[in-house]
C-alpha cells in the first residue's frame, strides 16, 4: 500500500532522528531557562487558557496539535530523557513525525487513515475532565492538572504494532500508568480497569454520522496486573510537543506490548471493575479482537497472518515488510503474566 503523504510537507523536511535527539536536548535546556523556578501547574486557569505556540514549533501548520495549555508545554519541556538500554528506548529507526500525525486510527474523526489529521483542526483540549469511578478510595472528576501535575513526564521510545500488521516507532512523552492508578486507591475488587475516550459530536465530527457502528464511547479495559506493568503508559506527548488531536490528546493509553486499538486515545472516563469490563473492537466482532489483543505472530487475525507487519513509511516499491516479534518484542518484561493462559483462547 502507497502511504500518502502532504504535498506542503516533503520528505527532505522531516526531522531526522539524529536532528530531532540534538534539537530535543536544545529545546529541554532552553526551556529550563526559560521557566527559571516556575513549578509546572503554578500558572493560573486563566494563563492556562492560553497557547504556548512560541515554546514548540516543531508542527508543520497543518498538523493539529489541539489547543496548548501554557502549564502542558512546559511540563512537556521539563520532561527526563529516554534511558539509553532497556525496554523505554530503542535503536531502531524512528517513523518520521509526518506519518505518525497523519496516519491514524481514529474513528472518532473518520475511518480513513488521514481522516483525523484533517478533520481535528479545532480540537480542543482546555478544560478537559477525567471521571474516575468504580472500584476505588479515591473517586471523583478530576481536572486535567490533577491528573497530570504530580507526574514526572518522561521519554519513551515504543514499538506500535497494528492488528492491521502496520508498525511505526514512537518516541512518546508520558509516564507509568500504574503511578498514576495508585493515586487513586484501587480496592481489593478492582481486577480491571476501564477507559472512555471523550464523546462529543460537535468536536468529532464522525460521531454524528447516521453510518457509524460504533456505540460511543470507544471503551478499553486492562487487567490490573497489565495496567501496573511498568511499560503501560500514559502519553501527553510525542516527538517535540504535546499530543497532536489526531493521535489522543490530551491523554491516551500505551501499551506497547499489545495491538495498537488497545491503546484508547482522548481518555475522559477510568473505572476500575471486579469483572472484565467491555472493549469496543471485541463489541463490534468478537471472532476478530478478543479482550487481551497481546501482539502474537503465531495467532493470526482470522482474515489475514500476523507473522510479519510492514514498518511504516512504506511504498508500493519498498514494503519494509519484517517479521514480527512476540509481544512485539517486549516479552522479557510482559511474557510472566499470561505463563498460565492459552494465547489461541485468550487472544
Amino acid at each position: 500500500m502507497i502511504i500518502k503523504t502532504r504535498k506542503e510537507i516533503p520528505s527532505s523536511e522531516i526531522t531526522p532522528e539524529s536532528v530531532y535527539r540534538e534539537r530535543r536536548k536544545f529545546m529541554k535546556t532552553g526551556a529550563k531557562a526559560a521557566f527559571g523556578v516556575a513549578g509546572a501547574g503554578l500558572l493560573s486557569s486563566a494563563a492556562s487558557a492560553q497557547t504556548g505556540d512560541a515554546l514548540f514549533a516543531r508542527a508543520p501548520a497543518d498538523i493539529n496539535l489541539a489547543s496548548k495549555p501554557d502549564w502542558l508545554v512546559e511540563k512537556a519541556a521539563m520532561r527526563t530523557d529516554a534511558p539509553a538500554s532497556g525496554p523505554f528506548n530503542t535503536d531502531e529507526e524512528l517513523t518520521p513525525f509526518e506519518d505518525v500525525t497523519t496516519y491514524n486510527n481514529f474513528y472518532e474523526f473518520g475511518t480513513g487513515k488521514d481522516d483525523p489529521a484533517r478533520n481535528a483542526r479545532d480540537f480542543s483540549i482546555d478544560p478537559w475532565t477525567v471521571e474516575v469511578s468504580g472500584e476505588a478510595n479515591k473517586t471523583g472528576t478530576y481536572t486535567l492538572e490533577d491528573i497530570l501535575n504530580p507526574h514526572t513526564f518522561e521519554e519513551r521510545v515504543f514499538r506500535l504494532r497494528c492488528v492491521e500488521a502496520w508498525s511505526m516507532v514512537i518516541p512518546w512523552v508520558g509516564f507509568s500508568l500504574g503511578d498514576l492508578l495508585k493515586r487513586f486507591e484501587p480496592n481489593g475488587d478492582a481486577n480491571y480497569v476501564q477507559f472512555d475516550t471523550l464523546v462529543d459530536s460537535d468536536q468529532m465530527s464522525a460521531q454524528r454520522s447516521r453510518f457509524a457502528t460504533i456505540d460511543w464511547p470507544y471503551q478499553e479495559g486492562l487487567r490490573m496486573d497489565e495496567a501496573m506493568n511498568p511499560l503501560a503508559t500514559i502519553a501527553t506527548g510525542l516527538y517535540d510537543d504535546i499530543l497532536p488531536a489526531q493521535n489522543g490528546a490530551p491523554l491516551r493509553l500505551v501499551v506497547p506490548w499489545k495491538y495498537g486499538f488497545k491503546s484508547i486515545k482522548s481518555i475522559v472516563a477510568i473505572r476500575f471493575t471486579k469483572n472484565m469490563p467491555n472493549n469496543t473492537w471485541r463489541d463490534l466482532q468478537a471472532s476478530e479482537y478478543g479482550f487481551y489483543a497481546n501482539v502474537n505472530p503465531q495467532v493470526s487475525h482470522p482474515r489475514w497472518s500476523q507473522a510479519s507487519e510492514r514498518r511504516l513509511p512504506t511504498s508500493l516499491f519498498n514494503p519494509r515488510r519484517i517479521d514480527t516479534m512476540m509481544f512485539n518484542g517486549y516479552a522479557d518484561e510482559v511474557a510472566s503474566m499470561y505463563a498460565d493462559m492459552d494465547l489461541r483462547r485468550f487472544y
